[in-house]
């Protein structure tokens, strides 16, 4: 099934219905995207990180979660298949999949709340949506950038993914590290990103897509960063992986709280991910983070950031400790889903 989940796009599959051995599964998925080809023209992807994405559907197998969601990238016009990051926008899908396939107990009608495991980071999201006679509800009047028409709402609670993938939600203990001379914050709560302030990196933050895409200098600049800081949050040589993502900010321009640019890691995002959009506004938060001077300060914990196509709001609940630490126990965003195609994809033959 092909599902738009949030601003991306993606094929669920069950878990059954896909190879069990990891390296035969990852060649059948390159083979039905279409990758390595920048343009996927022999499958399904659409030349785009946005739109080469997996998820990867089952019955959870303890009582913490109902669903287990496995979340992969599928690299455009290479062969990388990565499991190292979430991805909250196709997660809004989970729940409406698995309901259309019977994963779930039919609930008939009102509301469903369905906590998906997401297996990347071993974490727990709560996606509370309407159903109508047993099946989800995709149609709706709620509009979110990025996405042209309104849809139904898809609420999705986050729970303790503070580290989930760099072991703490600041990695090196410090809110601002100097990586290449730029101050960064490296921080991960639920996706690990790189914040720095985009005065820093000599430009203004406001900037296309495209006119950053252009900037070979600024590229090579932030790819440095990128290696540098994925080994001091300890993800090790991320130079053929797509995490840490990168987020320059600015002050607001359009009456949000925060500007933003992300780099996913070598693409310039038209909008900005679900928990890439949780770490940035977490950041943001932090006293002397490298966002601080950027941010509008919010009158409460909705902290919204703008982005090249419109805005996105994140509910962040931080707890200050008398230890002097942090912890962001709870993180709320709404999305949207809607069910594409359902059908059979044929893949090209392996090789």
């Amino acid at each position: 099934m092909i599902l738009r989940g949030g601003s991306s796009k993606g094929a669920y599959f069950l878990l059954g219905d896909l190879p069990a051995d990891v390296a035969e599964r990852d060649s059948l998925l390159r083979r039905i995207m279409g990758s390595p080809d920048a343009r996927q023209i022999d499958g399904i992807g659409g030349a785009h990180p946005l739109t080469s994405k997996v998820a990867v559907v089952s019955t959870a197998d303890d009582a913490d979660a109902d669903i287990d969601y496995l979340f992969l990238q599928i690299g455009v016009g290479d062969e990388v298949v990565s499991d190292r990051q979430n991805c909250g926008n196709l997660l809004a899908g989970v729940g409406p999949f698995a309901l259309e396939r019977e994963l779930l107990s039919n609930p008939g009608d009102g509301e469903i709340a369905v906590r998906v495991r997401m297996i990347n980071t071993d974490s727990i999201a709560t996606a509370t949506f309407a159903v109508r006679d047993g099946e989800p509800v995709y149609d709706g009047s709620t509009a979110i950038s990025g996405v042209p028409a309104t849809a139904a709402p898809i609420a999705l609670a986050f729970e303790d993914i503070a580290g989930g993938s760099a072991g703490a939600l600041l990695p090196t203990g410090n809110v601002v590290d100097a990586v290449h001379g730029t101050p960064c914050t490296l921080i991960d709560n639920g996706m690990p990103v790189v914040v720095m302030a985009a005065t820093d990196l000599g430009v203004t933050g406001y900037e296309s897509c495209a006119e950053l895409e252009a900037n070979e200098a600024l590229r090579e600049r932030l790819e440095a960063i990128r290696i540098d800081a994925g080994q001091l949050m300890g993800l090790g040589d991320v130079s053929d992986t797509t995490v840490p993502k990168l987020t320059f900010v600015a002050p607001p321009q359009d009456g949000g709280h925060l500007c933003t640019r992300t780099f996913i890691p070598h693409r310039c995002h038209e909008a900005i991910g679900v928990l890439g959009a949780v770490s940035v506004a977490t950041a943001a938060l932090l006293p002397g983070s490298a966002a601080t001077s950027a941010l509008a300060a919010p009158a409460g914990a909705v902290v919204r950031l703008e982005h090249p196509t419109g805005f996105f709001d994140a509910v962040i609940d931080i707890e200050h400790l008398d230890d002097g630490s942090i912890e962001v126990p709870r993180a709320g965003i709404i999305r949207t889903a809607r069910k594409l195609m359902d059908g059979i994809v044929f893949p090209r033959p392996a090789e």
